[in-house]
């Protein structure tokens, strides 16, 4: 049954509209009758009481805001009605939390099918990688690309070439500006043009980026762990590495973060240095004969069982609206939570929308020490954003506020739902490698592509992606499953959605069962299936400059 309010916490003064309400609608929740006194679009909150400049807005059980001018009980909650404001938080312990795990029986003795690691980790997909080690190489990396993808049978599965051609030849027939604009032009399905040479392999990654040289060294050295997390990563068969010479990211800056991460690394890795080799030419032929090696080597890896232990989710959002925090993300949650009862691991990154919950984060660490390491991160975090004259009150987005989410507070209490309710067992720095089954917390921004990047650098073998308003956000070579909070975007949306949790919102199904359901989902896309994401070729890689990124 679809209620038309729903009611997040037990101690909120606030309701949230599942649908839009006119003034004058009448609301009950738990007894209580509440008749909006203006229009109430859906996504946005209701006052459950009357409020004064000063009183406290409580959301999730949590302060997530205070009144600056009166609202009236039914009132509506807008950013000129309210403020930002979160508790404070003490970086020790106030009391340990306990964890009641759910049952997961059902999941016990299930698998995947996985490509294996001599390390021990497994992937849910094989690539290789070509990478830059600096902004100077990007345009060999286009040339690579163009030379391997097209007779390698790894070409986008759409073109829309043929659009073009059709223009041009509209356009040669004498016909007008206004009948090629109302002209329907189709795509092609490029599926079947070349069969893959390499069918055990599931692409070629290119990467590039605008690092490795003329910023700080601090930057480089981040730069060369995250490409290191990526060349040691199991989704990873190997990958043709493409210097310079002269830039602060240097080769053996690079290969000192590859064996903190992998000591025994074995995997094909060609590295080479241009101002060392010479020409172009010599560069990419080089370059071209190693990657075909390599991807001879590659191709000799299968899909093998593995248990879903070996699974390392990333949680993230993007593209948040009011339901995200009482739809997908708490159904991520309930994934996150079975994965840690399975002896998975899960990374809740995107610090700045952490913001408000840090007590409850605080609590749920398995010692002081984490809980300390979380705290001193996060404060620096916010000094650092304070000092160049902006805040964590300054993330919500005109998206995240135009659909219910206007503070800060109140997006980062819905966001860090996605965490579920497991113990905090490690606490990593951007860009750290996870290493511990559990719940692990990364450093990095709320920015959708610098998290998500940061996530698989640091181990996600595949990332959880909750959105509200629609994202089409990928990874090289991790699948991104893109979780719609609500059922209009995933019937609006449907080429870029592939779950719709807008099933708990329409009162057809519990937050369990959805999660259960994405778990589902997850077994099958850890196993080969592919996302909308890889479908499109949506390849997002975007490294964090360790500035000011909210």
């Amino acid at each position: 049954m679809k209620h038309l309010v729903a009611k997040i916490h037990p101690d909120d003064n606030v309701l949230v509209a599942l649908t839009d309400l006119p003034i004058g609608t009448p609301v009950t929740w738990d007894g209580t009758t509440v008749t909006t006194t203006e229009k109430i679009p859906a996504k946005h909150k209701l006052a459950l009481q009357a409020l004064q400049p000063g009183d406290s807005i409580t959301m999730y059980g949590v302060l997530v805001g205070k009144a600056r001018h009166t609202i009236q009980l039914g009132g509506l909650l807008t950013t000129a009605n309210i403020q930002h404001a979160t508790n404070s938080y003490d970086e020790h312990q106030e009391k340990r939390r306990s964890w009641n795990a759910p049952n997961v029986d059902y999941w016990q003795e299930q698998t995947f099918m996985g490509f294996h690691r001599s390390d021990g980790r497994v992937g849910t997909a094989n690539y290789w990688l070509v990478v830059p080690l600096v902004f100077c190489e990007n345009r060999n990396i286009q040339v690579l690309e163009e030379a391997l993808v097209n007779d390698l049978g790894y070409a986008r599965r759409k073109s829309y070439q043929p659009q073009t051609q059709e223009l041009i030849s509209l356009m040669q027939s004498g016909k007008t500006v206004e009948e090629i604009l109302a002209t329907d032009l189709r795509s092609a399905d490029n599926a079947a043009a070349r069969p893959r040479l390499f069918p055990n392999v599931d692409g070629i990654r290119f990467l590039s980026h605008e690092g490795g040289c003329g910023g700080i060294r601090q930057d480089a050295q981040s730069l060369c762990g995250l490409l290191a997390g990526y060349i040691t990563h199991p989704n990873v068969a190997g990958a043709t590495v493409l210097s310079l010479g002269c830039q602060n990211a240097q080769v053996s800056m690079l290969q000192d973060e590859i064996n903190k991460r992998s000591p025994n690394f074995d995997k094909p890795l060609y590295i080479l240095e241009q101002q060392k080799i010479g020409t172009e030419e010599a560069l990419v032929s080089q370059a071209l004969r190693q990657t075909f090696a390599g991807l001879m080597i590659a191709d000799k890896s299968e899909r093998q069982p593995a248990p879903l232990s070996k699974l390392t989710i990333g949680l993230e959002c993007g593209g948040s609206d009011g339901f995200s925090g009482i739809s997908a993300n708490p159904a991520v949650g309930h994934v996150s939570d079975l994965m840690v009862a399975l002896g998975g691991s899960v990374i809740l990154a995107e610090f700045p929308e952490l913001c408000g919950v840090e007590q409850e984060l605080v609590d749920r660490s398995v010692d002081s020490e984490t809980a300390e390491r979380f705290s001193s991160l996060m404060k620096a975090y916010g000094d650092s954003a304070i000092a160049v004259g902006s805040g964590f009150d300054m993330n919500p987005s005109p998206g995240n506020i135009r659909d219910g989410l206007i503070t800060d507070a109140m997006k980062s209490a819905g966001a860090a739902r996605k965490g579920g309710s497991s113990p905090v067992v490690a606490v990593l720095d951007y860009p750290e490698l996870v290493t511990k089954p559990g719940l692990n917390l990364l450093c990095t921004p709320g920015n959708d592509v610098e998290s998500t990047t940061a996530e698989v650098g640091s181990g996600a073998n595949l990332v959880l992606f909750t959105t509200g308003l629609g994202t089409p956000t990928g990874n090289p070579i991790v699948p991104v499953v893109k979780i719609s909070s609500n059922t209009a975007l995933a019937k609006r949306m449907p080429d870029i959605i592939d779950v719709n949790t807008g099933t708990v919102i329409d009162g057809e199904e519990t937050i369990e069962q959805a999660g259960q359901r994405i778990l589902e989902y997850v077994v099958r896309v850890a196993s080969g299936e592919e996302v909308s994401a890889v479908r499109h070729g949506q390849t997002d890689f975007i490294p964090w400059k360790r500035g000011v990124s909210l």
